[in-house]
């Protein structure tokens, strides 16, 4: 018998001059980067945290305190690695995740490709990724240009002996 079980993930970071924009591990050319403790990658936050919750281990936050200067401007797919294996030594495999950045700017479907093919290859088993993009229609922080969020969706499962 399989085990199947689902968790979500959602993430927002403010804008901040001085940094790079770092989506799905991809260097995004704009004039602002996020402001954050790692690289502040949304994208990569909401899917660690869709994946720890799905297997009730908790948050980011618990595995990755933002006050801990070993995680300070750590890549955050290093992170997801990190998060893959806590999952596969639970006896736990990715089957897919599905994720949507949430920002009026930059335009950012040109990365996709980039950031599932990132995201993929950092989890064991390289399963299904997909990252979708949308605006908020001016409306909100990310409509008014203040951030970017992310939110993300992932299925596991495991064989769960009867």
């Amino acid at each position: 018998m399989t085990l199947w079980r689902t968790g979500q993930g959602f993430d927002a970071h403010a804008f901040c001059m001085g940094r790079p924009l770092i989506l799905g591990g991809v260097h995004i050319p704009y004039e602002k980067g996020l402001a954050g403790h790692s690289d502040a990658d949304v994208l990569v936050h909401s899917i660690m945290d869709a994946l720890l919750g799905a297997a009730a281990l908790g948050d980011i936050g618990r595995h990755f305190p933002p006050t801990d200067n070993a995680y300070k401007d750590i890549s955050s797919l290093d992170l997801l690695e990190k998060v893959s294996h806590l999952l596969t030594i639970n006896g736990w495999m990715v089957g897919n995740v599905d994720a949507t950045i949430i920002a009026e700017n930059p335009r950012m479907s040109a990365f996709n490709k980039e950031m599932e093919d990132n995201i993929q290859c950092r989890i064991a088993g390289k399963p299904v990724v997909n990252v979708k993009a949308t605006t908020t229609e001016g409306m909100g922080f990310p409509g008014r240009g203040e951030g970017i969020a992310s939110m993300a969706v992932a299925l596991i499962s495991r064989n769960k002996e009867e």
